[in-house]
């Protein structure tokens, strides 16, 4: 019988066989999943953004809708919508594809800020409402979303509030020459996602999202953390700081690495090291201390200097 770390080790392994030298973006990925966020997958097209979302879903028995996302998306795309039936003289009601375990939303700035805002209460609450009729959606629930950078054609930024819904946004570059080598042998012949066996069922994946809350911090950890959110908020380079829904993704996130990685207490490195993917997306950066990049890169840039200025419990 497969232990819990060894059906995380096989779930990690899994997903790498597909998504090669990213072993970093993979496992913030798995943190997101055992600590019940969601996750915002963010670059430039054709870098494996889609196929990390796939490969995650396809590792652990459960139902996955993919939503393609384009500018004339309704909400009702999304959620579903009430059917007459003229058999019954009935309303039924269809359920869209959000009813289900793994949503993969592809390009989710590509549709208007209605559409996007219709993922707001299922992403927040685990629920949908039709017609002031609520319907509680799946457990485990997880949306993985793709968006290409804001400053690309045909895009709409999404609006803060939807952000801070992301536990973190990742980022995954582009592959390292050996890497790309490995792909291209991979893709000869078959795709590498149509080899991806479930590892676990999603009550396993219940279970391990209940193991890892159990996961201690200590005080001191929990005084870094809000030391952090706090500097943020009076930050002279932000317009807007980490809210308390970011504080606590943190500390979830933090507590979801150290079990995976085979630890029952959280230690600094876990925090230092999930600050920006967890709070790079919920921040602005004042205008006036614009660099000329991307804002995502101002935003992780301003964070790495705000760790500066916060001392490490010992």
């Amino acid at each position: 019988m497969i232990t819990t770390a060894g059906k995380l080790e096989q779930l990690q392994s899994t997903i790498e066989s597909v998504i090669r030298g990213k072993s970093d973006v993979v496992e913030l990925a798995l943190v997101t999943l055992i600590a019940g966020g969601h996750l915002l997958i963010e670059d430039v097209p054709g870098v494996g953004k889609t196929t990390l979302a796939q490969s995650l879903a396809r590792s652990f028995d459960c139902t996955f809708q993919r939503i393609q996302f384009t500018s004339d998306m309704l909400p009702s795309d999304i959620l579903g919508l009430n059917v007459y039936n003229q058999q019954r003289a009935t309303f039924d009601f269809k359920r869209g594809p959000i009813f289900a375990n793994v949503i993969l939303a592809d390009e989710i700035n590509r549709t208007t800020p209605k559409t996007q805002s219709a993922l707001l209460e299922a992403m927040a609450e685990g629920r949908a409402t039709v017609e002031q009729q609520t319907y509680q959606l799946p457990r485990p629930f997880i949306v993985l979303a793709t968006q290409n950078p804001v400053e690309h054609h045909g895009t709409y930024p999404l609006p803060e509030s939807q952000l801070d819904r992301f536990m973190m946004r990742v980022r995954m570059g582009y592959p390292e020459a050996e890497s790309e080598k490995a792909i291209l042998r991979q893709q000869s012949l078959n795709s590498p996602l149509d080899q991806i066996a479930p590892v676990m069922h999603s009550d396993d994946v219940l279970a391990l999202q209940h193991e890892a809350r159990r996961v201690a911090a200590d005080e001191s950890l929990l005084d870094y953390i809000i030391q952090i959110v706090r500097a943020t908020r009076e930050s002279d380079i932000l317009d807007l700081g980490v809210s308390p829904r970011g504080s606590l993704a943190l500390f979830h996130a933090a507590q979801s690495l150290a079990y995976i990685e085979g630890r029952d207490f959280c230690i600094p490195d876990d925090i230092k090291r999930l600050v920006v993917p967890v709070f790079a997306h919920r921040i602005v950066v004042n205008s006036r201390y614009s660099t000329g990049l991307r804002r995502s890169d101002e935003a992780e840039a301003a964070l790495q200097e705000i760790l500066k200025t916060v001392s490490v419990p010992l």
